[in-house]
């Protein structure tokens, strides 16, 4: 059986393949980067309409990288998808919290989902950050409570939660902030594996080395 068996190539056709649904978007070079790794991960040309990607997101989330910045995720398969070889290259860590005893004991506590607590506990640290919310709504939810109430500040959000309950809400409340640049997408659709592919997608703009 014939088929294409290098990484690199299989990657190149894929995106050729891709390419042609995106052609009346009106992107930018760097864009489709970011639109076309999404796709890929999530193996669904279906997304292509409705990724929402706020005008100075990647700016910020570049600027933010190369000074270092550290990431702050919702669950641990966020983490996990993320190049952590390349994210230390810049300077910055990831950081995940919702398996710890201690954000579980605070969200039975407090009422709330681990995720939520999780997010609560990071706190001001997630200023200057970027904050990647691959699963929970509830995350996405406190993340942007916090930015309205306790004046926090990330550098962006990568806030793309799947699910039938609270997600397509939270992402419509992340697409209507006007204070903290923002990578999205409309509805139900997302997953842990895309809200990585927009962090990594990022960080191969700005050093595509592998």
């Amino acid at each position: 059986m014939d088929f294409i068996k290098k990484p690199m190539d299989i990657e190149n056709r894929s995106m050729e393949i891709i390419a042609p649904y995106l052609e009346k978007l009106n992107l930018n070079e760097e864009e489709i980067k970011v639109y076309s790794r999404i796709i890929h991960a999530a193996g669904d040309v279906e997304y292509a309409p409705i990724i929402r990607l706020h005008p100075e997101a990647i700016g910020a989330a570049k600027k933010a990288l190369q000074s270092g910045c550290n990431i702050y995720t919702d669950v641990e398969m966020v983490r996990t998808g993320i190049n952590k070889r390349k994210l230390a290259s810049f300077g910055g860590e990831v950081f995940c919290r919702v398996a710890e005893p201690e954000i579980a004991a605070a969200a039975k506590e407090q009422g709330i989902t681990r995720s939520m607590a999780a997010m609560r506990s990071f706190g001001q640290e997630m200023n200057g950050a970027i904050i990647a919310i691959g699963n929970a709504p509830t995350a996405l939810f406190e993340v942007l409570r916090m930015v309205e109430e306790e004046g926090l500040r990330p550098a962006a959000i990568v806030g793309i939660p799947v699910g039938f309950v609270g997600a397509a809400d939270s992402k419509a409340a992340l697409a209507s902030n006007t204070l903290v640049p923002y990578v999205t997408v409309e509805g139900t659709k997302g997953g842990s594996p895309i809200a990585a592919a927009v962090i990594n997608a990022i960080m191969y703009i700005i050093d595509n080395s592998r």
